[in-house]
């Protein structure tokens, strides 16, 4: 492979609970109930401006909004490691590819301070050469220019690069940008998978490497 481009949340990190938190804790400061684990993990994987609406419903104003975004923003970068931890097999995989020195990258809808944070602080720095965020470009995911991008940065063939990710976000992605697509079952929204299916799907990311490494 030239080129593995990975999703964050739900793909690399369980950052469920810590994101659960804070945006109940966000509800719970605007005078709401609180939403289940379930509903809020559904809402992930467009980027904070769109979980926070979703948070708070259709009939919130952009005032609303905006007050809500910026409370979860800040709640959130205290707290966004309380609980986050990697999905087994991630580590394996990371460093698989990196012992044959296959070029990797992080591309999320994730703001890109909170990203850059929560790689650095699981320790996963050394894998990648670039963490992109959802704010990082004009376009987020699944607008496919942060693979392009990346593709440019390591003149990377499309036939051999691959996004890896949890939901049908990741394989638009893939797909938009004429690339492979692999999905992962075990993370916050795999029922969209049905819908749109991976080139490859995978209950552990440490069965990646094998499937790679030992291709023709």
């Amino acid at each position: 492979m030239d080129l593995l481009i990975f999703d964050l949340d739900g793909t690399l990190i369980d950052s469920q609970l810590d994101l659960v938190h804070s945006v109940n804790a966000m509800r719970q400061h605007m005078g709401l109930a609180l939403l289940s684990n379930e509903t809020i993990a559904s809402y992930v994987g467009n980027g904070a401006p769109v979980l926070i609406r979703r948070a708070l419903g259709d009939l919130a104003t952009e005032e609303t909004v905006a007050r809500g975004l910026e409370y979860f923003l800040d709640y959130y970068w205290h707290h966004l490691l309380d609980h986050t931890t990697l999905y087994p097999g991630v580590r394996e995989a990371l460093d698989a590819f990196h012992s044959q020195a296959i070029p990797m990258a992080v591309l999320t809808n994730k703001p890109i301070r909170f990203s850059e944070a929560i790689v650095d602080g699981l320790g996963l720095r050394q894998y990648f050469f670039r963490v992109y965020g959802g704010n990082s470009f004009e376009l987020k995911k699944p607008d496919p220019y942060g693979i392009h991008r990346l593709m440019e940065e390591r003149t990377a063939a499309a036939h051999r690069t691959m996004m890896v990710g949890d939901s049908a976000i990741d394989i638009r992605t893939a797909r938009n940008a004429g690339v492979k697509a692999c999905g992962v079952t075990y993370g916050f929204q795999p029922e969209t998978l049905e819908a749109d299916p991976p080139d490859i799907l995978l209950d552990n990311l440490a069965l990646l490497p094998p499937l790679l490494l030992t291709a023709s």
